[in-house]
């Protein structure tokens, strides 16, 4: 299991804002990888105990990281985000989001959520079976508006959901045009739709991306992905709308990897200020 103790900071890396990492019950973390092992093949070498984990993190050079849950099915919500929030109490790192079902009482559970202290929101869209253009999800998405809290949507088809109807760039973008005041990010970089992602990013304010599992450099094991498909010119020409993130602690892959690729490249420090600190806070607070 890796724990961080053997890992070499990177100073570019320092103090980095982690904007995906899981942070759910033990019954849940334990389903999730279930379905992640018997989708993929993959296996984890991560711990999920929260302590664990943030020493870990630590280790790294993370400073302060998003706790994402989600919840696949009606009814789990409340519960889920309740969880999160207090945990994230005792922390000095965890920022809280929380999540919805499109089937639950979708404008009750998010302000209850928003008034203990969420952050924002996290959707798992293909999970979930909900997306960005989901009408259930507009009570959820007006009072992200009304609380200035940012919403993290897994809005691209990758790794396994080239099929789902609730995932894609053109649902992405009528969410940014319906909701222009509410800051909205695409994990994993849009994957499979890099570049029209990529697009969304340029022409709409209010629009990120992450860079969790999709810039590993040990990606092509797992997934159908070469990250230096994706050029330089990329993360110059968007820093201020990408960020760091590296799906942890449910990645078949080392911690390490998530940064390896981006730190090899010759980008500007200020470039790498960008992605790995100052455009998370951005995205979190505006």
């Amino acid at each position: 299991m890796e724990t961080g103790e053997d890992a070499e900071p990177d100073p570019r890396f320092a103090a980095a804002t982690d904007c995906h990492v899981h942070l759910m019950p033990d019954r849940l973390m334990a389903a999730i990888r279930e379905a992640l092992t018997d989708e993929g093949g993959w296996a984890f070498p991560h711990p999920t105990a929260q302590a664990e984990m943030e020493r870990a993190l630590r280790a790294h050079g993370v400073e302060r990281y998003v706790a994402l849950p989600y919840a696949h099915k009606p009814g789990m919500a409340r519960e889920l985000n309740e969880w999160v929030v207090e945990r994230a109490e005792t922390s000095e790192m965890a920022v809280p989001f929380a999540t919805v079902h499109g089937d639950d009482d979708v404008g009750e559970v998010v302000r209850e959520a928003f008034e203990a202290g969420a952050r924002g929101l996290k959707f798992q869209c293909p999970v979930q079976r909900c997306g960005p253009a989901d009408p259930r999800l507009d009570p959820a998405f007006e009072l992200a508006a009304e609380y200035d809290r940012p919403i993290l949507f897994h809005a691209g088809t990758a790794p396994m959901f080239r099929d789902s109807p609730h995932v894609g760039a053109d649902q992405f973008e009528q969410f940014l045009q319906s909701y222009p005041d509410v800051r909205a990010a695409s994990a994993h970089l849009g994957a499979y739709e890099v570049e029209a992602f990529c697009a969304l990013a340029r022409d709409h304010d209010n629009a990120f991306l992450d860079t969790c599992f999709t810039m590993s450099s040990a990606v092509g094991e797992s997934m159908d992905f070469d990250p230096d498909d994706v050029p330089d010119s990329v993360f110059e020409d968007l820093s201020h709308s990408i960020m760091y993130g590296s799906d942890y602690p449910n990645i078949p892959h080392s911690y390490r990897s998530e940064r390896e690729n981006l730190l090899g490249r010759d980008l500007p420090e200020s470039v790498y200020d960008d992605l790995f600190r100052e455009t998370a806070e951005r995205f979190l607070y505006g």
